[in-house]
């Protein structure tokens, strides 16, 4: 014999069920809101609080004047502070009043601006040009890797820089790591090795118009340099970079020449056999492999590129 469950009580259930659902979700979201009546809940508040203390009968203490901050702070550390402050400029960039926190910001100041400082004083930018102008040349646009040029030409700037850089630590960080000097006189000695260094590559290249060249935008009045010992810096740097750029391009020409020449050779071969659909440098890169690779190319470009500047002998 079956029981039967009624309709209209089967139908009702699935009210019941949404309803009691509802109803314990409502219970859990009033439990954490903290929604409870107090009469539930004052058990475990007054547990957990802890009395405040009593106030004092005169009110708030009364905050510390200026003079009492002042003589709370030692005389030895006060002292020290004010002969720091007064000291001025002067007092500030010596090695004892530079803090190790102050160093540690000035090193990383530098080491951020390496990358700039490369290529503004030294000889890289010629040397990647040249070197990509080379890759260029010979119709490989991926070979060389733009990371193994970028090596070879640090390396041979390494090899170029050092003796100047040998005299920047000897004349100035040698001495202000010592205490021996301030930062600026430390600055002003750095300075002269690698202005000596600019100079010479500009003059040696004859892209002296170049200094006018960014003189011309000096504010009125001011006097004309008669070495480069008085050119201003902010004059002698992009004027170094542009005559790089100069003669790294001079030598880029050189060295695509012969390149380009191979080139038309092939292309006119292949038009006068008809191969209209060859593409002349799937011929004329071999070619072009096996000629670099004969004369020692790579040899010939590193010692040129090495000769090309004038080398650094000191003095300034």
């Amino acid at each position: 014999m079956t029981c039967r469950i009624p309709t209209s009580l089967a139908l009702s259930l699935p009210r019941i069920c949404l309803r009691r659902l509802l109803a314990a979700l409502l219970l859990l979201a009033m439990l954490g809101g903290g929604w409870l009546p107090s009469s539930v809940c004052a058990q475990d508040t007054a547990s957990s609080l802890t009395p405040l203390a009593p106030l004092s009968p005169d009110g708030p203490a009364p905050a510390p004047t200026l003079e009492e901050l002042k003589a709370s702070v030692p005389a030895d550390m006060n002292a020290d502070m004010t002969s720091f402050l007064g000291g001025g400029p002067e007092r500030w960039t010596s090695p004892e009043g530079l803090t190790s926190a102050l160093q540690i910001m000035l090193l990383m100041t530098v080491l951020t601006m390496a990358p700039a400082v490369l290529l503004m004083t030294t000889s890289f930018v010629r040397i990647v040009v040249v070197f990509g102008l080379l890759r260029q040349a010979l119709g490989a646009q991926s070979l060389p890797p733009s990371q193994v040029i970028t090596s070879l030409a640090l390396f041979m700037t390494l090899a170029i820089m050092t003796p100047v850089w040998s005299d920047v630590y000897t004349d100035a960080i040698g001495p202000y790591s010592r205490r021996e000097m301030s930062l600026e006189t430390a600055w002003k000695r750095a300075e002269a090795p690698i202005r000596s260094f600019m100079s010479r590559q500009i003059e040696a290249a004859g892209n002296s118009d170049d200094v006018w060249l960014f003189y011309e935008y000096m504010p009125e009045g001011t006097p004309e340099p008669e070495s480069y010992d008085d050119v201003p810096l902010r004059i002698l740097l992009p004027a170094y970079m542009l005559s790089e750029l100069k003669v790294a391009f001079l030598i880029g020409f050189q060295v695509y020449l012969p390149f380009l020449i191979l080139d038309i050779v092939v292309s006119s071969i292949t038009i006068s056999m008809g191969m209209m659909m060859l593409p002349p440098g799937m011929i004329s890169l071999p070619l072009k492999i096996m000629l670099f690779v004969l004369v020692d190319g790579w040899t010939l470009m590193v010692s040129m590129l090495l000769e090309s500047f004038v080398p650094y002998t000191g003095g300034g």
